[in-house]
């Protein structure tokens, strides 16, 4: 190998979000995956490391860096690093990290710790700072993940089920089932309304009752467009997937609707999954997002 030449380096996730949003447990959750993980490092220094990573790549296949608002002026410079490093690395991903606004409040005050852009306003002041300043890094980042309903554990979990080692899949695709009343997955790639069905709610005999019951699926299954719905949209996903692998894009989530997600948005959930487990290169999950509620 020449000078000039680049070193291959393994595989590279730049984790990055809003202050708050869990960086601090995503990257504990890779380090026990067996990433080698690098905190707050300025944008500038991703090119040196990943090029040192490549002559160590038997030692650190696979490299997390955290990379944040810590940084300051530093990290105005992450996208066109980012951008660049694209261009060069089909093994650059970045995983961007978010939560509402009214959560990141309650969790910095629960530690009683300043917003790093704070200064002499409000917390409010300093996460709107810091959204504003992210979002073109949010909107090029190939995995969002709103942890505004994760506890740590929660979110500990769906980083192993977003980053460990998925045998032949090229892309995962997270079917979430949600209620509409409790609001929309932010990081949803597709959303899906299923309140075009009737809600077995209001069935007395199947309101005790949940999706995941013989009971509920085979009423909303045997509901007028139920079935013709799901064979049509899982059509329409298989391009849309097989795309998206060519894309390098790694994951997706895809969500399905209800009033409160808990009877036909978990019934199509599940029904969706397993149709779209069959294409080829797909790893499917699935998620009910609202199922435990009230």
């Amino acid at each position: 190998m020449t000078q000039e030449e680049p070193h291959d380096a393994g595989e590279v996730l730049i984790v990055t979000g809003m202050s708050g949003a869990g960086r601090s447990t995503a990257a504990d959750a890779l380090e026990d995956l067996g990433w080698y993980v690098v905190d707050n490092l300025p944008p500038q220094m991703l090119k040196p490391l990943l090029d040192l990573s490549g002559l160590a790549r038997d030692a650190a296949p696979r490299v997390a860096v955290v990379v944040d608002v810590r940084g300051r002026d530093l990290f105005r410079d992450l996208p066109e690093v980012t951008r660049a490093l694209r261009e060069a690395r089909q093994q650059v991903r970045v995983l961007f990290l978010d939560a509402s606004d009214d959560v990141l409040v309650r969790r910095f005050e629960s530690v009683r710790r300043p917003h790093p852009l704070q200064g002499d306003g409000t917390l409010l002041d300093g996460i709107r700072r810091e959204r504003d300043a992210l979002a073109g890094v949010r909107e090029s980042a190939d995995t969002i993940v709103d942890t505004s309903n994760y506890n740590i554990h929660q979110l500990a979990t769906q980083i192993v089920d977003l980053f460990a080692e998925a045998g032949s899949a090229k892309h995962t695709v997270t079917i979430q089932s949600f209620g509409f009343k409790y609001g929309l997955p932010s990081d949803a790639d597709l959303v899906a309304d299923m309140r075009f069905l009737p809600n077995p709610f209001w069935d007395e005999r199947l309101r005790p009752f949940t999706g995941e019951s013989d009971e509920v699926r085979e009423y909303v299954l045997g509901q007028d467009g139920a079935t013709e719905f799901l064979e049509a949209y899982a059509t329409a996903l298989v391009p849309v997937l097989e795309g998206y692998q060519r894309e390098n894009k790694r994951h997706s989530v895809i969500a399905i609707g209800c009033t409160g997600g808990k009877h036909r948005s978990v019934v199509m959930a599940n029904e969706l999954a397993a149709r779209l487990s069959q294409v080829p290169g797909v790893e499917v999950r699935v998620n009910h997002r609202d199922l435990g509620r009230e």
